[in-house]
């Protein structure tokens, strides 16, 4: 699975540590609890101080790579901690080792390679299984490319979205995703690695002139944000390489409804450009609140003259 990753470029992460000891550590730490930990999406400054506090406390840490993890530990300084690997393809299994730790009264933190857990990556079963065993679970909040993206997108309307994440790898289930995102007024967050954006772009310019912010490599060094049609989308990837590079999060603006007989016709002809007529004017209908009979009607006459 696609991931965010941040960069283990060389920094000095020891004040830090100290200083998250002594912010932190005269807080409550149950122990037997699980603590579900975020990380950095990209810039290892943006740990929490109580999030660094913990992975240095805790008795083992399970995590989604632990070479990955490894490395991030010992950038903070943080050595000597049992891992304990917790992916997607043996979570329910691992949840039990952690369970069993719990139980001896260890506490245990559970970190996915970046972000924030069980959004989009494995946890949500650990999680589960800890509370369904009267296991206290304890979140620490940070970083998020979900919520990251949303700040800086600019959204109209009241804020309401929709976490969509990563769409079938499968051009036709792509597609058809794709259409029902387009049905969607509320603003819609989705996640893409860097050999399938292209891909992504081409699907996502069926929507025409609904807007979308593009965030690449956010956190990092090269991080890009830019908000453009869905329809310009794929030329802009086109034009620099270096677009198609990196982690993305992205978020499909909120779709205002047509108020007029022109804006329906306009959604129409975008949707008929890209689907078939049947899935074009329902798509359309719901779109818009135009009549589906008239919708349709319209698209007849326009294929039989042609346009």
């Amino acid at each position: 699975m696609s991931k965010f990753e941040p960069s283990l470029g060389p920094a000095n992460f020891l004040p830090a540590l100290a200083a998250a000891r002594a912010a932190a550590g005269g807080q409550d730490y149950p122990a037997g609890a699980l603590y579900v930990v975020a990380t950095p999406i990209g810039n290892l400054a943006d740990i929490g101080l109580r999030a660094l506090h913990v992975l240095d406390r805790v008795d083992a840490i399970a995590c989604e790579d632990t070479r990955h993890t490894q490395q991030l530990l010992r950038a903070y300084g943080i050595d000597g901690k049992s891992l304990i690997a917790l992916h997607e393809h043996n979570e329910l299994e691992a949840a039990q080792t952690v369970l069993t730790r719990l139980q001896a009264g260890e506490r245990v933190a559970y970190v996915s390679d970046a972000g924030t857990p069980a959004i989009s990556d494995p946890g949500a079963r650990l999680t589960a299984a800890c509370a369904a065993a009267g296991r206290r679970v304890v979140p620490l909040p940070g970083a998020s490319s979900v919520v990251t993206a949303l700040s800086v997108a600019g959204l109209s309307g009241d804020g309401h979205f929709v976490f969509a994440g990563f769409l079938p790898a499968k051009s036709g289930e792509r597609a058809h995703a794709v259409q029902a995102l387009a049905a969607e007024p509320r603003a819609i967050v989705l996640l893409e690695a860097p050999h399938r954006i292209g891909a992504l772009a081409d699907a996502l310019a069926a929507l025409g002139e609904r807007l979308i912010t593009v965030g690449r490599e956010l956190t990092k060094q090269f991080e890009q944000i830019t908000t453009l049609p869905c329809a310009d989308l794929p030329a802009w990837l086109a034009a620099d390489p270096q677009r198609q590079r990196g982690e993305f999060a992205l978020v499909l603006h909120p779709f205002e409804a047509a108020s007029d007989q022109g804006d329906e016709d306009r959604v129409l002809r975008l949707l008929l450009a890209e689907l078939p007529l049947k899935t074009a004017v329902k798509l359309a209908a719901e779109i818009t609140g135009a009549a589906r009979n008239a919708l349709y009607d319209q698209a007849l006459k326009w294929r039989d003259q042609g346009g």
